[in-house]
């Protein structure tokens, strides 16, 4: 088992940017890949970015790609979450989850708490 912890959330304006870490424990975290979900108030879960457990692929949504960049650093137990050129529609609560592999990432075994950003106009 693996626990994870998300912190770096908050009030950011418009244009601005956010770093999310999310920060593992209880496990061997290179044995994971990672993934970042969000959700908005009254919407599905979607899915934003993964990375696979070396750090060697990394795959986004397509509307996420031009300004998001997830990372990893397995020495540190953690992953990120470069966000820039924030927009208001990028308010959500966001999610990091572990999964053996990037290619069953839509079925992840372990969630972190969440963290709130929000983007102001």
């Amino acid at each position: 088992q693996v626990q994870l912890v998300e912190s770096g959330g908050g009030l950011v304006q418009a244009g601005g940017s956010l770093r999310l870490s999310c920060s593992a424990s209880g496990g061997t975290f290179s044995r994971y890949a990672v993934g970042w979900f969000r959700q908005a108030p009254g919407k599905e879960r979607e899915f934003v970015a993964t990375i696979s457990r070396s750090g060697g692929i990394a795959d986004y949504a397509d509307s996420m790609k031009a300004r998001f960049t997830i990372s990893r650093d397995n020495s540190k137990n953690t992953a990120y979450l470069q966000m820039d050129s924030l927009k208001p529609e990028d308010t959500a609560v966001y999610y990091c989850a572990a999964a053996g592999s990037i290619a069953v990432m839509r079925r992840p075994a372990y969630w972190g708490q969440g963290t709130q950003v929000t983007v102001s106009s």
